[in-house]
């Protein structure tokens, strides 16, 4: 192997400085790429955050989501949309695709995390 390898990428450390604990299964983001924590994260600690799989995640009520069709994390509000409004205000676009159609009314989408942005699956 490798000297310089590090790790496989799947899974990456996140310095929690957010000011509270990052729950397990939270969505964190870092940069253009959307996480999921695997464990709690104390605030002033390092955890683990899964960058890659499929995921059930919070999801905007309202929205109609098809299956392939790209989401957007809304950072205010905490979920998922796909509402090119939410991108325009800050949201992380271009990185997750729902994989399972997710009506109104639904509270969650199933989402394959970093589609697109540089992760190999």
């Amino acid at each position: 192997m490798a000297t310089n390898f590090i790790q496989d990428g799947s899974t990456i450390d996140h310095a929690n400085s957010s000011g509270s604990t990052i729950l397990s299964g939270a969505v964190v983001v870092i940069g253009s790429l959307i996480g999921v924590a695997i464990a709690d994260i104390p605030n002033g600690e390092k955890g683990a955050v899964r960058i890659e799989g499929v995921f059930e995640l919070p999801k905007v009520e309202a929205a109609v989501i098809g299956t392939g069709e790209d989401v957007i994390y809304d950072i205010t509000a905490l979920e998922f949309d796909d509402n090119a409004a939410t991108a325009e205000a800050g949201g992380v676009s271009g990185a997750c695709v729902a994989v399972e159609a997710a009506g109104n009314g639904a509270l969650t989408v199933k989402v394959k995390l970093n589609v697109g942005v540089g992760v190999v699956a």
